[in-house]
């Protein structure tokens, strides 16, 4: 009986979810915002979770930690991290993924599946997620609107930064803007890509128009292997 009880707390996991809830993430042109499908990837995850019977807890972080949520059992649980995501407001607006990833460090001492949910609009989060890595098995999952890497040639549009609040007219006709963007928007990807891969991290990326569902189950399959 006693080796059974072992064995049993020995598969039990924790599975943490790190969850951006900074301004960037309330926008999308096509299928839903970013921070809906955030909140109904990390409420797949979760319950998944809970149907193994494994601990659930999550960070809900912008440029300073917003929300701590501890680890434990039960559907309870799991609806208090979805309640939390609807009805979350804050004023901070930008991203530091290196304070959330250094908090996640400090706070998280045993070893659990982290799943970072984010559209990864920032950088300079490097040696905290590789410090992290070594501890932890993190999954990044980017969260992107298609209208974010390539801009509509639509003439003038007025144009906010969700982050600084800081509000200019754009002229989308002119193709050397629409490039620049496109790089922009490129050069953050590849920074998730490479930091990532480079702590032996897994990595998912994920279109708000896309079927989520389809290619949770394909990534976890190929995981699986």
């Amino acid at each position: 009986e006693t080796s059974i009880k072992v064995f049993e707390e020995e598969r039990e996991l924790t599975v943490m979810l790190m969850i951006d809830v900074s301004a960037s993430a309330l926008y999308g042109t096509r299928g839903q915002w970013k921070s809906e499908m955030i909140t109904e990837i990390a409420a797949v995850i979760a319950f998944s979770a809970t149907t193994n019977n494994d601990k659930v807890g999550a960070i809900l972080f912008t440029d300073k930690i917003e929300k701590y949520l501890p680890p434990k059992k039960g559907k309870t649980t799991i609806l208090r991290i979805i309640r939390e995501l609807i009805s979350h407001e804050t004023d901070n607006t930008g991203t530091d993924l290196k304070m959330a990833f250094e908090y996640l460090n400090n706070i998280q001492k045993k070893r659990a599946i982290v799943f970072c949910l984010s559209d990864y609009l920032t950088t300079g989060y490097d040696t905290a997620l590789n410090i992290a890595s070594r501890r932890h098995d993190i999954v990044g999952i980017h969260i992107y609107d298609k209208s974010e890497r390539y801009l509509p040639n639509a003439g003038l549009i007025r144009m906010r930064d969700a982050e600084t609040g800081i509000e200019k007219v754009i002229d989308t006709s002119v193709q050397s803007l629409r490039d620049s963007h496109e790089v922009w928007f490129d050069t953050h990807e590849s920074a998730f890509k490479t930091a990532f891969t480079k702590s032996g991290s897994d990595i998912l990326s994920i279109q708000t128009d896309e079927d989520y569902v389809r290619s949770l189950l394909k990534f976890f399959k190929n995981r699986g292997r």
